[in-house]
Parts: C-alpha cells; sequence; structure tokens
C-alpha cells in the first residue's frame, strides 16, 4: 500500500495529473491488498472458528479494522473519483478547478461517515482510542496512512493465527496417530496404565494432546511467538515447546516399549544363560567349600575365610523371572532380567574371589615345594647333592612341605635355610626374596 505526499500551495496542471496518476496506482495497490486480505484463508478460518483467550480479544479488534478499513477505502475511492471529475470537466483546468483539486488533493478533504466508524469502535473499543465522533476528516495522504496501519496489524493477526493452524494441528495430529500405534502395542506386550510406568506415560500424553490441539483450534495466537524487532506483518513463529515436549515424552515409551519387545523376544535365551551363570557360581563355591576343607586338614595356623552359601534369593527372583515369562508378563520380566544378569555376574565373580582367597594358602604351598625342588636341581647340577649339611636342610623342608597339616611359617623358614646353605656352597651371597625370581647369575650347567 503507498503513501501520498504532504500538502502544499495550489497545484498546477501537471502536478494534478501527476498526483492523479499515482493516486489511481494507489488505489489499484490497496484494492489488491484489501481483496487478497479479504480472501485470506486464515481470515475465513477465523470468520467461522469458536475462538476463546487471546485470538478471541485480537480478532474481534481485526475484524473492527477490516470494516474500518473498507469504510476508509470506500471514502478514498470517492475522493478520487471526484477528483478526477473536477479534472474532466477542461481539457485546461481553470484555477478555480485547480485549487478545488488541491484542496481535494492534498487538504483534509475526505469525511468518513460516523455510521462506519461508529460500528468498527464499537466492536473494539480500544480502536484508535474510539473516540465516538460522528465523522473523521482526513487528507489523502493520512488516510492512506491509517490504512496502511489497519492492514498492517490486521494481515498481522491473521497470518500469524494461520502459521499456527498451518503448523501445529497437523503435527499433532500425525503424533496423536503414533500415540495410538504405540498404546497398541504396548497393550500387546502387557504395558498398560495403572500395571507399567509407560502406560501411564500414554495415558497423560494423550489427555496432553488431545487438550493442546483444542486449545491450539480455539486460541492460536496463544502458540505464537513474534519476531523480536520485526515490524514486517506476520513475523514470528508457531511455539512448538508443548508439542516438543510430548514428542519427546513419546520417544521415551516407545524406547522402553522396544525393550520390552526385545525381552519377549530372547527372553528364553537370557533365562538360560542367567541359569548358566548362577550354576557356574554354586560350582564355584561347592569347590571353594572343598577347597576350605582340604585347607584346614593340610594347612596349619593359618586363616581360611568361611564360604558363603548358593544365593537363595537370586533362585527366587530366578523362579519369577520364569513365571512372568510363562505368564507374558513381558513389562514386569524386562526391568527384572535386568537386575538378575547384573546380581549373578557378580555373584560369579564373588565366587571366584572366595575360591581364590581360600586356596591362597595351598597356592603359597605349592610355590614353596617347587623353590626347594628348583634349588635341589641347582645344586646337583653343580655336584653338590650330597653334602651333608644340605641333605639334613632339605629333608627338614621336605618333611615339613609334605606332611599334615603344614605349618606355612615354618616350612618357609626351613625352605629358606636350604636355599642360604646351598648359596654359600655355590659361592653367592645373595637369597631370593620369598615368592621372586631366582637369581641364575653364577650357575653353569
Amino acid at each position: 500500500m503507498g503513501v501520498t505526499d504532504p500538502a502544499g500551495p495550489v497545484m498546477d496542471r501537471d502536478e494534478v495529473d501527476r498526483a492523479l496518476a499515482r493516486l489511481g496506482a494507489e488505489h489499484e495497490a490497496i484494492e489488491t491488498s484489501l481483496l487478497a486480505l479479504q480472501d485470506h484463508a486464515g481470515r475465513r478460518l477465523l470468520e467461522g472458528a469458536e475462538l476463546t483467550g487471546l485470538t478471541k480479544e485480537r480478532w474481534t479488534a481485526t475484524e473492527a479494522s477490516i470494516t474500518l478499513l473498507w469504510a476508509y477505502f470506500d471514502a478514498y475511492t470517492d475522493a478520487l473519483r471526484t477528483a478526477r471529475e473536477i479534472r474532466a470537466r477542461r481539457r485546461w483546468s481553470s484555477r478555480e478547478d485547480l485549487v478545488e483539486l488541491t484542496e481535494l488533493l492534498r487538504g483534509e478533504s475526505v469525511t468518513v461517515a460516523g455510521a462506519a466508524t461508529a460500528v468498527a469502535t464499537a466492536n473494539a473499543p480500544t480502536l484508535h482510542g474510539g473516540s465516538g465522533r460522528l465523522s473523521e476528516r482526513f487528507s489523502l495522504a493520512a488516510l492512506v496512512d491509517r490504512m496502511n496501519e489497519l492492514y498492517a496489524s490486521s494481515l498481522d493477526m491473521v497470518v500469524a493465527a494461520d502459521a499456527v493452524w498451518s503448523a501445529l494441528p497437523a503435527r499433532i495430529d500425525l503424533l496423536a496417530a503414533e500415540l495410538q500405534r504405540t498404546r497398541r502395542l504396548a497393550h500387546s506386550v502387557g504395558v498398560r496404565p495403572g500395571e507399567h510406568p509407560a502406560g501411564d506415560d500414554l495415558e497423560r500424553i494423550t489427555r496432553t494432546l488431545t487438550k493442546l490441539r483444542e486449545q491450539v483450534i480455539s486460541d492460536p495466537l496463544a502458540f505464537w511467538i513474534p519476531a523480536q524487532g520485526s515490524s514486517a506483518p506476520g513475523g514470528g513463529k508457531p511455539d512448538t515447546t508443548l508439542y516438543d515436549r510430548e514428542a519427546q515424552a513419546l520417544e521415551e515409551v516407545r524406547r522402553e516399549i522396544d525393550a520390552v519387545l526385545g525381552v519377549r523376544q530372547d527372553a528364553e535365551q537370557r533365562l538360560i544363560k542367567l541359569r548358566d551363570v548362577l550354576s557356574r557360581a554354586d560350582r564355584t563355591l561347592a569347590e571353594a567349600r572343598t577347597a576350605r576343607g582340604e585347607v584346614l586338614a593340610k594347612i596349619a595356623a593359618t586363616e581360611v575365610p568361611v564360604v558363603s552359601g548358593p544365593p537363595t534369593a537370586l533362585q527366587e527372583q530366578l523362579a519369577t523371572a520364569a513365571e512372568y515369562r510363562r505368564q507374558a508378563q513381558w513389562h514386569r520380566l524386562s526391568p527384572l532380567l535386568e537386575s538378575l544378569e547384573q546380581k549373578a555376574e557378580d555373584e560369579l565373580m564373588r565366587a571366584r574371589e572366595s575360591l581364590t582367597a581360600v586356596t591362597a594358602p595351598l597356592a603359597v604351598r605349592a610355590e614353596l615345594r617347587g623353590r626347594l625342588d628348583a634349588y635341589k636341581a641347582k645344586v646337583a647340577r653343580h655336584g653338590l647333592a650330597e653334602d651333608p649339611l644340605l641333605v639334613e636342610r632339605y629333608d627338614t623342608a621336605r618333611r615339613m612341605l609334605w606332611s599334615a597339616p603344614c605349618d606355612l611359617r615354618v616350612a618357609e623358614q626351613a625352605v629358606l635355610r636350604y636355599q642360604q646353605a646351598a648359596a654359600e656352597l655355590l659361592g653367592t651371597s645373595r637369597v631370593p626374596r620369598q615368592g621372586g625370581p631366582e637369581d641364575r647369575r653364577g650357575e653353569s650347567s
């Protein structure tokens, strides 16, 4: 929509002709804009909708603005037609005609009937202050400015509402359709409201989407975010915060349902693996208990840790899991299996650590036996196997290590004395520390 020039002195014929041409172009542009607004899909939807809240308030004012726009346009059209008629009286306009045309084209010569403004301000009391005047007078330039202002605010409201209606309801409907598919899938695996948190989430999402759609349809402007610093009509975007939150919630529920479906598909294999892990843990604990008895019989003066019994609580939970599978209660089986799998691995690790702790004395005895035999072989290679001191100390250490119960501390000292004697005879002064690698320097085969 155009803007006219400000008022000035009496116009000549060329100025009048140029002004009329400009005003004619403005008239055509204004009419095109008003017809486009009248035919706008958003405006037609607003006319037929049951509006609430902010949108209802804004649409009431916008309808009044549109009514006033047409009243202003009619007055503008009449003024332009009058000016054209005056100019058409003579080929060369007289001064009286030019004075009249100057007043008409630049002065406050346009009167808008009070009936139109009264109806508009009655429907929207805040419109232009609601002055309640019987009529308004404008210059053509001021009238165009007023129409531009009303047109911009009206178009802004219509475009904003239409943008929200174009964006959100369709997306909500698609999400609602996906929600229904997820609900059916959830019911097929036993995920229902009151029985599983995901079922409760689906009910909440359903209620929220239903309410959201109703609000978007009745009050679209409540879901519009105007663009900061933009004066263009319709500058902004739909507010999808609530929709995005529910879409994310539905995605999380879908992942939960997928997990439950995965349980249904491989539940038997996971149960078999669980039984195997717990069975290995039981066998390891049984081996540890047997080993403890052997250690207590063969090793003296040592602390042997107590071996606990089999994990009956895990066996009971495993039986519960098997029952859930038989009853197709996949939503209950899923978290139970995840918990059991971790606990079963922990139990197997605990059983292995218990066996290691129990058999540690036997490992120490085996290490001492190995060290004693290794030194005997070493002195034999040097022809010292028959040395009386070595024979005596070897027999003493061997008797202690191969007798039951074996006192590991005394036996270790006996092995150390044999090592020291062997080192002296071999011409070395270093004896390897207990459990350390042998010092093979100075040996000859």
